[in-house]
């Protein structure tokens, strides 16, 4: 006869087991899908007049071999300056992509319009060169703040993977992350310059009265 406490104890070690299990492809699936296209800026408030620099950067990317990436920005506030791509960490160590001397990065498009706000870089490795894994800037951008204001800073991005041979790339999976900038005066805001007046013109009465007191 079949103990039932002993089918018991089976059932839950088969259910731990299993989930246990589930537990564990979660976790491989999390890792793989956590690579992230960010844009940062160096200023969050910046004064009008300033300054300030934007990275699109990736994250925990694996295979990486292609990129196409647009950034947008509020022109009333932040007009562009430069902008330059970073690709081939052979020749720039904190880029992306790889490259050799038989197969130099493919760029299709590599172009910043202050008119429409936007910047567009379409590249990708080509040959034998290998794929990309790691962290990297894939583009820097340098602007001015021209007036006050809030712009985003959106980023919107494909990152391709390394095809095996005679096949297609594939898109890789992962997130695209946005910043945003609050440019505010130059100088002291209206407000502030009167209550800075206020406060001297009372500092002033102040000493005014204690030095009548003394000579009296």
């Amino acid at each position: 006869m079949i103990n039932p406490c002993l089918n018991n104890r089976q059932g839950i070690a088969f259910v731990l087991v299993c989930a246990l299990l589930a537990v564990g492809l979660v976790g491989v699936v999390s890792a793989q899908n956590n690579t992230v296209v960010r844009a940062e800026s160096s200023i969050s408030q910046p004064h009008v007049g300033d300054t300030l620099t934007v990275n699109v950067t990736t994250s925990n990317v694996q295979n990486l071999y292609g990129v196409d990436v647009t950034l947008n920005w509020n022109t009333s506030v932040l007009k562009v300056i430069n902008a330059k791509s970073l690709l081939g960490v052979e020749s720039h160590l904190e880029g992306v992509l790889h490259e050799t001397a038989s197969y130099p990065i493919e760029i299709f498009e590599d172009n910043a319009s202050q008119e429409l706000g936007e910047y567009t870089l379409v590249a990708t490795s080509a040959g034998s060169a290998p794929a990309f894994n790691g962290n990297g800037i894939i583009a820097t951008l340098t602007f001015n703040v021209t007036n006050t204001g809030a712009t985003g800073l959106q980023v919107t991005s494909d990152l391709s993977d390394h095809p095996a041979t005679g096949q297609n790339s594939k898109f890789i999976t992962h997130t695209d992350i946005a910043d945003s900038v609050n440019a505010i005066p130059e100088y002291p805001s209206l407000i502030v310059l009167t209550l800075i007046m206020a406060l001297a013109t009372v500092a002033l009465v102040v000493s005014k009265k204690r030095l009548s007191k003394k000579q009296i």
